[in-house]
This record gives C-alpha cells, sequence and structure tokens, in this order.
C-alpha cells in the first residue's frame, strides 16, 4: 500500500474512532456520568456532553487533511485529559464483576497507544 494512503487510512480510522466515541456521550451519557471525576465543577452530565462535542470536533478536524496536523495533536492532548476519568473507573470497578474490572483496568494502559496513534498522525502530515 502506498504510504500516502496508509497515513490517510490511519487518519481516517483515528476521526471515525473519536466520531464513534463523540456520538456515544449523547446516545449512552449514562455511562459517561459515572466515570467523571466529582472534582470537577459542574454537573456530571455538563462534562459528558462538553467532552462529547470535543470528540466530535477533532474528529473533524482529523478527518480535514487541511486541518489534520492540529487536530491530531489536539486528539493526543484529549486523550492525555481524559486519562482521570479512566482512572476513576478503574477505582470505582474494584468491587465489579471480574469481566467489568478487566474492562476498566484495560482502558488504562489503552491510552498509551492512542497517543501514540494520535501523534504518529500529526508527525505523518503536512
Amino acid at each position: 500500500m502506498e504510504p500516502n494512503r496508509s497515513r490517510a487510512r490511519s487518519a481516517l480510522a483515528l476521526a471515525a474512532l473519536l466520531g464513534l466515541a463523540g456520538v456515544t456521550h449523547f446516545t449512552r451519557p449514562k455511562y459517561y456520568d459515572a466515570i467523571v471525576p466529582r472534582a470537577l465543577p459542574g454537573t456530571p452530565r455538563q462534562w459528558t456532553y462538553v467532552s462529547g462535542v470535543a470528540e466530535l470536533a477533532l474528529a473533524t478536524a482529523v478527518a480535514a487533511p487541511r486541518t489534520r496536523r492540529l487536530g491530531s495533536l489536539a486528539a493526543a492532548a484529549f486523550f492525555v485529559a481524559v486519562f482521570p476519568a479512566n482512572v476513576k473507573m478503574a477505582l470505582d470497578f474494584r468491587d465489579k464483576s471480574p469481566k467489568a474490572r478487566a474492562i476498566a483496568y484495560g482502558r488504562l494502559p489503552l491510552q498509551i497507544p492512542l497517543v501514540a496513534w494520535a501523534w504518529n498522525v500529526a508527525k505523518s502530515s503536512p
């Protein structure tokens, strides 16, 4: 596969992931409300919607070649910024079923490849 085509596919896959995640903030907000750190001001639902809008905006920026570099850098920063929610989820799920715990704990190291993916898309964008 051509390098340019491969880079474009990687960027579009990242945009699709961000877009899907953004949509789920509106279709399944209770899931996200539960993992919003309580130290944040406002209500969990406000943060759920704000992060959903952010992911949709990031998806749009990453999908467009003209804004891909900046959008990918912002996506990398976003993946770092939401890490506390994943930590909260892992802590909250300590007493859940083994399957639920595995999902919650599995999200923690998943942030590393997401940040790297966004960073690589940014590096390979003009």
